[in-house]
């Protein structure tokens, strides 16, 4: 009887609106293409699979813009996000190259390497949720980390074990370093700066042009030197700030 009646006290939570819900179906996406990337990698199907690590950076980057658009943002979608984007961006990836070039190599040698960038993406998305900086990114994203390592896939590249190990190892170093990288984020209509954002999608429509399925990794290559050598391309892209805002 009590415990009835302990059940009658609780407050029912309040239904979930649109605009909470929206997001999180986008997020969805995000964590259906890892999970499709997966079963593509266990069949084979590698090109197949790089490609949905890239839908789901498609998903991965509308989630925020429908939760900011809506204002249903909440901590449950941020928790959510950072799931989707472990399996999408570190889970994905790490099998992927385990199952088309480390299987084997080196006894349980590369088993452990894609255990590790997996880790590695696990830490930085675990320190991005608990520290937040203003400005650019404190080490590597974990969505440019696996779009990255897909690239050489799309890029036809030759996976060799010993090359996919070192590029795992350095990539998932890279995502838990300090390494400032440019947040595009605060790009917007106001805020940047039209005639080179104009050159920069023009340069990489010929970079698309000229290299095809080398591209995105032309890109991503490029993306991962300017942090090394502190070139900020998020700031870059921005309209200079006015000079009252400078002198505050």
């Amino acid at each position: 009887m009590k415990f009835f009646r302990a059940k009658q006290g609780r407050k029912k939570g309040k239904p979930l609106s649109f605009r909470q819900i929206a997001p999180n179906m986008v997020t969805s996406g995000n964590l259906l293409c890892g999970m499709f990337s997966l079963m593509f990698s266990f069949n084979g199907h590698f090109v197949l699979a790089a490609w949905m690590i890239f839908f789901a950076a498609i998903f991965d980057g509308l989630d925020g813009k429908v939760a900011r658009s809506l204002g249903g943002g909440s901590q449950f979608g941020l928790e959510y996000d950072s799931l989707a984007d472990l399996v999408s961006f570190g889970v994905a990836p790490g099998m992927m190259m385990y199952i088309a070039a480390l299987n084997g190599f080196w006894g349980i040698f590369g088993a452990v390497v894609a255990c590790f960038f997996a880790l590695c993406v696990a830490l930085r998305l675990a320190r991005f949720n608990v520290v937040h900086v203003p400005g650019p990114f404190q080490g590597l994203p974990s969505p440019a980390g696996g779009l990255f390592v897909a690239s050489f896939v799309l890029a036809r590249f030759p996976l060799r074990p010993l090359w996919v190990a070192a590029v795992l190892v350095s990539t998932g170093l890279l995502m838990v370093s300090s390494v400032p990288y440019a947040n595009l984020k605060k790009l917007n209509r106001e805020s940047a700066d039209k005639k080179k954002c104009l050159a920069f999608l023009g340069l990489l429509t010929l970079c698309c042009v000229l290299l095809r399925g080398a591209a995105p990794l032309a890109v991503f290559s490029l993306y991962i030197m300017g942090g090394l050598l502190r070139v900020d391309w998020g700031e870059w892209l921005l309209l200079p700030e006015p000079a009252e805002e400078k002198t505050r």
